[in-house]
């Protein structure tokens, strides 16, 4: 809909339509999944460098971005902050929090932001020192189509169309598949019935970021995903060229960094001999670093006495930062070389060797799970937690408010690298590879009905040299079987890197921190013997071909197999029990109708339960019933209760019951289930012959009675005397009343007792009838 008194001109142009209007309002859009995709401009934030509004369906994303003027003198590296934000009136929602507006960034949102930064970072000019930032902010969300593909393509297109540098177009693309048929920008119906959900961004020549989580499924089924997504890609990039020629502006120059080549030169003649004799020793992340920190120290006072005496124009030059970063580069240019020409890597393993592997369980008595999993110089130490329903995580964003069951948390910690680092809240990494394990085993956890857990699962990196998020997953899921959680399977991961040149190739396993840097590729598969169930792909170069992507994949998918052949020699499935420390849980299922009365007027009975039992009782509107107690014989006390206060009395059964009120001349009134009241008339109550009923029950026994009469009024009649021996004959008179129970410790509570709560045992279950002797 365009606003009244704006004239619009429709252009078909093949598969894209555009729309212009006089206030300078210019829109493209093609048809995505059956349902318009739209970039705007014109319009909105026009003091930005750039701004896109994207929509798809009804969700609509408005972009900015915008760059400093002047550089950051002292940067050296690409100054660029994105920031992805929700507001909760796109879902027509006002926030939860206490002053009722949006507050710092949720997990959705930081993960999001991420989604935009990993596939735009790489594609900046080399040498853009001025600070820019990305905004994305979601004003519309029609609860189906999610917002963070259409800010990063919006991101693209925002950057195309500004006077900021960017090689590009790139554009983002979520894919499902439901019933084998992929979808592309899946809604989130679609979503629930798909067996993947991946994230997928790349330019008309090759993918460069890969993010998501499937149900185990093959290398192959990966790879058509991701040629599936590239058709899509390459349609919306063809869509952000057009806006670019309608509306783009010119670029801005980037300032060539002048290197004098005397300086590389001299650089490469003092250094390079023995930098390639070092990186041919085996040594460790630490020992390298030291080599690094000398090896500069030594270059630059090297070069500075060059400056000072045969060489005063590099004076001017940023010496400081510059030697530093032409050393990284040489080290880059031989490390590549050894390891395509000698398929030799830092610490002397082959490309497809997996580093020493340590796993141990159980190594912290007080936790509900617990294990340590160490490969090379990365250590994960994970800890699981199972709590109850009221610790489910409360997720309120754009969708309506949920509860989450299941938590991933990630923690690294200064002194895993070495370093001196304030504490503080979760980074956007930590919050990003806890998701990604997260996403590794959630797949794999049991249905709620048959454990009704909330479980917990924290990774702290106690040592860092690569994958540390690989390393967690293997923690995660050795920690989840210590626990007794019963996952289907185990589940490893493998961080993958890449060393491309030209027509030489090497894919190596399990990367290092340094293998990482200066490689071309950090692609991290996760999953179980059977398929994957998580992956994050980050690809730095252009031209990886999908044969050179299923190489790949193969190699890691025989590096997660050995993993996983580690770990079972450690713990090959979940633990037959419990912690004694976890708490105790079980689901039962009651009749809806009997809600109400295990709830009881304003909670009077629920509350009793909890009182009386120390249990934890959440009831569902299905009637799904979930108790939680610090130990089995509270569960089952609690249990007993529920189960008294819905059982459907029946006739000829024998209760344990309690008596409530004496009514001479009539009766006793026993309640023999939870507020089960019937009448034991005084004919029923024994043989023998009495005076008045006090003499044989009072108020508060314990008795067993049978239940002989359900009357059309609902009413209930009982029998004691029919559970007891008849005299024998002729004996009439002479035997007084058989005795009746009465515990002194017996709870009279008025509400109703149950055969759980300090009763004695059925009848049946001693073995002889009540009161005999």
């Amino acid at each position: 809909m365009e606003a009244e008194g704006i004239r619009t001109v429709d252009v078909p142009e093949g598969e894209i339509q555009v729309t212009t209007a006089e206030d300078g309002t210019v829109r493209v859009s093609t048809l995505l999944n059956g349902l318009p995709y739209e970039l705007e401009t014109g319009l909105y934030a026009r003091q930005a460098d750039a701004a896109v509004m994207v929509r798809h369906g009804d969700t609509m994303v408005l972009v900015t971005v915008c760059a400093a003027d002047e550089p950051l003198p002292t940067a050296d590296f690409l100054p660029l902050t994105v920031d992805y934000r929700e507001k909760s009136s796109a879902a027509g929602k006002i926030p939860g929090s206490f002053y009722r507006r949006e507050g710092r960034p949720t997990d959705k949102e930081v993960l999001s932001a991420r989604l935009i930064d990993r596939p735009c970072r790489p594609l900046f000019p080399k040498g853009w020192r001025y600070e820019t930032q990305i905004m994305a902010t979601v004003f519309s969300y029609d609860r189906e189509i999610d917002g963070d593909t259409l800010g990063a393509t919006g991101a693209s297109a925002a950057l195309m169309i500004s006077p900021i540098p960017f090689q590009g177009p790139i554009s983002e693309v979520r894919i499902g598949r439901v019933e084998g048929e992929f979808i592309v920008n899946p809604g989130l119906s679609q979503l629930a019935l798909s067996d993947m959900d991946l994230v997928v961004a790349g330019t008309d020549d090759s993918i460069v970021m890969v993010e998501g989580s499937a149900k185990e499924i093959s290398e192959a089924d990966f790879l058509a995903a991701l040629e599936f997504a590239h058709g899509a890609i390459r349609q919306l990039n063809t869509l952000q060229r057009r806006l670019v020629e309608l509306v783009g502006r010119p670029k801005r120059e980037v300032p060539a960094e002048v290197i004098p080549e005397e300086l590389k030169a001299l650089l490469e003649q003092l250094a390079a001999a023995e930098i390639r004799s070092f990186i041919r020793q085996n040594t460790t992340k630490e020992q390298r670093s030291n080599w690094r920190k000398e090896l500069r120290t030594r270059m630059l006072s090297a070069i500075q006495e060059a400056a000072a005496t045969a060489h005063p124009d590099w004076q001017s030059l940023p010496l400081e930062s510059l030697v530093p970063a032409l050393l990284t580069e040489l080290e880059r240019h031989e490390l590549r070389q050894m390891i395509l020409s000698e398929g030799r890597r830092l610490d002397g393993r082959a490309p497809t060797e997996i580093r020493p592997i340590v796993c141990r369980v159980g190594v912290l008595p007080r936790t509900h799970g617990s294990a340590f999993f160490m490969r090379g110089e990365t250590q994960s130490l994970a800890t699981v937690t199972l709590g109850t329903k009221g610790d489910e995580q409360i997720i309120d964003g754009l969708l309506p408010t949920y509860t989450r069951r299941f938590m991933f948390h990630y923690n690294f910690p200064p002194y895993s690298t070495g370093e001196i680092r304030r504490p503080g809240p979760p980074s956007r990494r930590e919050i990003g590879h806890g998701n990604l394990a997260e996403r590794a085993l959630e797949p794999l956890l049991p249905p709620e009905e048959e454990f009704p857990y909330t479980i917990r699962v924290v990774s702290d990196i106690l040592e860092s040299n690569g994958s540390s998020s690989m390393a967690s997953v293997c923690a995660g899921s050795l920690a989840l079987f210590d626990a007794g959680v019963p996952l289907r399977k185990a589940a490893a991961g493998i961080a993958m890197g890449l060393i491309k040149e030209g027509d030489r190739v090497a894919i190596l396993s399990d990367i290092l921190g340094d293998e990482d840097h200066l490689g071309d590729m950090d692609f991290k598969v996760a999953g179980t013997a059977d398929g994957i169930t998580s992956c994050q792909m980050d690809i730095k170069i252009a031209g990886i071909s999908l044969e050179l992507m299923a190489q790949a994949l193969e190699q890691a998918r025989q590096a997660r197999l050995y993993i996983l052949s580690i770990m079972n020699q450690a713990l090959p499935a979940p633990r037959p029990q419990l912690s004694p420390y976890a708490p105790r849980l079980t689901m039962l299922t009651i009749p809806v109708e009997t809600i109400g009365l295990v709830i009881g007027p304003g909670g009077e009975t629920i509350r009793r339960i909890v009182q009386e039992t120390g249990a934890e009782i959440n009831i569902e509107q299905d009637g799904r019933v979930i108790v939680a107690a610090p130990s089995e014989e509270a569960l089952q006390k609690a249990v007993s209760y529920i189960q008294g206060l819905t059982q459907v009395p029946e006739l000829g059964q024998v209760y344990t019951g309690v008596v409530r009120e004496i009514r001479e001349g009539l009766g006793a009134i026993v309640e023999f289930l939870p507020r089960r009241l019937g009448l034991l008339h005084i004919s029923q109550i024994d043989y023998r012959p009495f005076n008045t009923i006090s003499e044989v029950l009072k108020v508060g026994d314990v008795i067993d009675v049978k239940l002989i009469e359900i009357q059309p009024d609902g009413k209930f009649r009982l029998s004691r005397k029919a559970l007891l021996p008849p005299p024998p004959p002729g004996q009439q008179g002479h035997r007084s009343p058989a005795p009746v129970r009465r515990p002194e410790n017996h709870h009279r509570s008025t509400g109703g007792g149950h055969r759980g709560g300090g009763h004695p045992p059925h009848p049946r279950e001693r073995g002889k009838p009540s009161g005999s002797r």
